[in-house]
């Protein structure tokens, strides 16, 4: 186990989800009380994305050898005579196949690598909303994780995970932080919740370990509770909570 010096070496390990599970657990719970390494996580976390959105997408390897392969292998039909025309030469027949070989040959390359060119740009473009969606969701969480009021509340799911929800009231959000959730299996999800003084109301997705922003409304809520939810999520909970946090008053 490393002690709490060597815990502040690991911000970029964290970023790249290279942490072993004992590494991460320890790191999780430091995370949510440091403000230094919150604040570096937040920028590793940025420059990865971006840096992700600066790489297109390549072509498939293959994708010139079929196009100039099929060129090759396009039957050219011969052109229709009069019956009294003198016969055909080899280099009469190579002289007139030329022309539109060569034109069937440049259209079928034109649309090949047109089509090309845009299913590159359509890839480039879906990359780098993927990165500005993630940019942004780091930002909201590094807000909360970093806000002059956070408040952290610390547990464990019923399962033996552990978890953490830092909150801000002056920003109205809060961020679920959760270390060794199970599989939920197939068909199954993780759910959040807010626990409006026993009224639960849904508060988002959890897919794995890791951060992830509460939905909605904070001020209202006295608690924040986890459950076992059919994919998609449910609008009341169907499980008992597996987690339900009292949030600091």
């Amino acid at each position: 186990m490393r002690n709490e010096e060597d815990l502040h070496t690991l911000t970029g390990a964290y970023a790249l989800h290279a942490l072993g599970r004992e590494e991460l657990t320890a790191f999780t719970a430091h995370l949510a009380q440091c403000a230094s390494c919150r604040q570096e996580v937040a920028e590793f976390s940025g420059t990865t994305a971006r840096l992700a959105a600066a790489v297109s997408t390549a072509p498939p390897p293959r994708m010139k050898d079929a196009v100039l392969h099929g060129i090759d292998s396009v039957r050219q039909l011969p052109p229709r005579l009069p019956a009294d025309e003198r016969p055909r030469t080899v280099s009469g027949v190579l002289r007139r196949k030329a022309g539109p070989l060569a034109l069937a040959a440049s259209l079928v390359a034109a649309a090949s690598f047109g089509g090309l060119a845009v299913w590159q740009h359509q890839q480039t473009e879906e990359a780098q909303q993927r990165a500005q969606g993630t940019e942004l969701r780091m930002r909201d969480l590094t807000s909360v994780l970093a806000a002059p009021d956070a408040r952290t509340v610390h547990g464990r799911t019923s399962t033996g995970a552990v978890t953490s929800v830092v909150s801000s009231q002056r920003q109205d959000k809060a961020v679920f932080v959760g270390t060794g959730l199970p599989e939920p299996g197939p068909g199954r999800t993780y759910q959040l919740w807010y626990d409006d003084h026993g009224t639960m109301r849904p508060a988002g997705l959890v897919d794995s370990d890791g951060a992830t922003l509460l939905q909605g409304d904070l001020r209202k809520a006295s608690g924040v509770g986890l459950t076992l939810e059919p994919a998609g999520g449910s609008p009341q909970p169907t499980t008992a909570p597996l987690m339900l946090l009292a949030l600091p008053a």
